[in-house]
């Protein structure tokens, strides 16, 4: 079932990616792609090498850091749940079939294609700092994002009450489980990195605005659509959502303040 959802999610990333380089970045860009893709490959590898580096530890030491993260016991769930009450109820509140698939394609696949389509976006462009410092601020948000995950432990709403909060995602699209069960812990929603990182691609979206208006609606729109679909969905709380646009914030900071290939 996993490798039959991974298939899905493949086909759908590279048939909108496909349609996006012919319609946003377009046959100039790509051109210049084409001609220079080595050069251009050479110049990010060690970003991009750095990134998957990340990318592969977190998922080795997944077990061991949600150990160590029960022995610093720091269960901020009730406190959360306090917090807010019912705000993620009244969101669900506005369930409909047509909302339900909606969101549920956008976490999964719309949230895919938003992180992937600026890769070759910004490969594309004559210049490379920006794809340099989207490579950079991804890697901070999996970094910061496993460090906050291994010092408080939180369980999302549908599984902190059930009876309250409904699990929309797994009750209509059960498959699913065998995707998400592979990159994250039930305990792992504080902060939400489906929230920073999609806010970091629409942060970089209105960066580049002038070389891609059309992707700066799209990026934002998408954006919004993953964050609402996080509560709606029942997978997070505000207060995650709240937290991962911080934490999309301060790593984009931190990527355009120190990433510049004018210095």
């Amino acid at each position: 079932m996993l490798r039959q959802i991974l298939f899905e999610v493949s086909v759908v990333v590279v048939t909108l990616c496909a349609v996006g380089a012919v319609t946003i970045v377009g046959p100039t860009r790509l051109s210049g792609l084409f001609s220079e893709y080595k050069q251009r490959f050479r110049e990010v590898a060690p970003y991009l090498a750095v990134l998957v580096a990340v990318l592969a530890l977190t998922s080795i030491v997944r077990d061991l850091f949600w150990d160590l993260s029960w022995a610093l016991s720091i269960n901020i769930t009730d406190s959360i749940a306090a917090l807010e009450g019912g705000f993620v109820a009244l969101v669900q509140s506005f369930e409909t079939t047509f909302l339900t698939v909606f969101f549920s394609s956008i976490y999964v696949y719309g949230y895919a294609f938003l992180l992937v389509f600026p890769l070759l976006a910004y490969i594309a462009l004559s210049e490379r700092e920006t794809f340099k410092q989207l490579v950079a601020a991804y890697t901070l948000n999996y970094l910061l994002g496993l460090l906050l995950y291994t010092v408080f432990i939180a369980y999302g709403p549908r599984n902190y009450d059930p009876m309250l909060f409904a699990n929309l995602l797994y009750d209509t699209n059960a498959q699913y489980q065998f995707l998400t069960s592979e990159v994250n812990q039930n305990t792992n929603v504080f902060p939400s990195l489906h929230t920073s990182l999609s806010v970091t691609v629409a942060l970089f979206a209105y960066k580049t605005r002038e070389s891609y208006p059309a992707w700066l609606a799209i990026a934002v729109f998408l954006a919004v659509s993953v964050t609402i679909s996080t509560m709606y969905l029942g997978i997070h709380w505000a207060t995650d959502v709240v937290a991962g646009i911080v934490l999309a914030v301060v790593c984009v900071y931190l990527a355009q303040r120190y990433i510049n290939d004018d210095d």
